[in-house]
Parts: C-alpha cells; sequence; structure tokens
C-alpha cells in the first residue's frame, strides 16, 4: 500500500504500524514526535495499522549546546 512519510511516497506492507516505520529506520519512539494524518499521534497509537494513503511525519529531537 502507498503512504507518504515525510512528504515523500512510500510503499510499505500491509498491516504496517507507525512502531513498523521507526523500526526500519532505526529511530527510538521515546526520541520521536508522530504525526498520522497532520494530527500528533500518541504512543498507544504507534501499533494502530495504516492505511493506504496515510500521511506520516516524523520529527526527531536534537540536541544542542
Amino acid at each position: 500500500m502507498q503512504i507518504k512519510v515525510n512528504g515523500l511516497a512510500r510503499e510499505v506492507a500491509e498491516g504496517a504500524t507507525i512502531r513498523s516505520l521507526l523500526a526500519e529506520s532505526n529511530l527510538t519512539p521515546e526520541k520521536v514526535a508522530i504525526e498520522l494524518n497532520r494530527r500528533l499521534a500518541r504512543a498507544n497509537q504507534y501499533d494502530v495499522a495504516l492505511k493506504d494513503g496515510d500521511e506520516v511525519e516524523i520529527v526527531t529531537f536534537v540536541g544542542g549546546g
């Protein structure tokens, strides 16, 4: 199925979740903010299957000083 991740079209398997997208990108769920279809996704939504056409934005936190 086709979704968008950070504005780019991406093909993912049926049943893919936010958590599986993060795992593929070697990202830690506690160190990112996720938007699903322009709404903030809470951690309890990370295991819900994505649907064709969903839009996911993944923002990583960067420390500095």
